[in-house]
């Protein structure tokens, strides 16, 4: 964990700062299932999770963020997640729901694998490489006792997801050069991945970057360039 933020809110009244929010627990990310576009909601402890996120970004933020530049992915996830924290009308943007997993939603890696029949990793392989035979819808119980459905679909390239992410920084762009602190709440591959964009990396650099439940990190500009200032605090 990075967190050296002596008020991080000064930073932010100097220069435009992005504040990346992830999600709190759903059951999907307790079992280790690709939790995509499937539209699941916190378990009680992501809501917890959710709330305690409040207290510190109110630390971090003591001045809070201007209802134009607060934003979150349309899934039931990330808005409850918003609203939990303190922000309860957001700017819903499709560009951060999570990146589409196709035949992998719902699925563990371990199950993908043996599905497919040999070893399968997201970021290596992307949702692209998976057997048509793992297409179709198919129902599943929570452990809350809620029946969702599961779509496994094709799903999206990495560059696609990537190219998505990119169309949010440039929307935020004038929020930024006004010097405003923009809060995304959303997913944590989607985040990490529109984090390499921010960076200029290869998209594919997005697995390194670990972002637990709840945690939130900062991106800023430093002497020129597009940083990370703190990451998953």
């Amino acid at each position: 964990m990075v967190h050296s933020h002596s008020n991080a809110s000064n930073d932010a009244s100097r220069q435009g700062l992005i504040v990346l929010l992830r999600h709190g627990q759903t059951a999907w990310s307790v079992s280790g299932q690709h939790t995509g576009r499937t539209d699941i909601p916190l378990t009680s402890t992501g809501e917890q999770q959710a709330v305690q996120a409040r207290s510190r970004l109110d630390q971090a933020f003591p001045g809070g963020f201007a209802p134009d530049a607060v934003y979150s992915s349309p899934l039931k996830r990330a808005r409850s997640t918003a609203e939990l924290a303190g922000f309860t009308a957001p700017t819903l943007l499709q560009g951060l729901a999570e990146w589409d997993y196709g035949r992998a939603e719902g699925r563990t890696r371990d199950e993908v694998s043996d599905a497919n029949g040999h070893d399968w990793t997201l970021w290596r392989d992307g949702p692209e490489s998976l057997s048509p035979r793992l297409a179709g819808d198919w129902d599943t119980t929570l452990p809350s006792g809620e029946t969702i459905t599961v779509h496994n679909g094709p799903g999206e390239m990495l560059e696609d997801a990537a190219n998505r992410a990119g169309d949010v920084l440039e929307q935020l762009t004038p929020l930024l050069d006004d010097g405003k602190t923009v809060l995304l709440v959303a997913h944590a591959h989607i985040l990490r991945i529109l984090t390499t964009r921010w960076l200029g990396l290869d998209p594919h650099t997005a697995r390194l970057f670990r972002l637990d439940t709840a945690h939130f990190s900062m991106l800023s500009r430093y002497r020129g360039d597009n940083v990370i200032q703190h990451w998953n605090c």
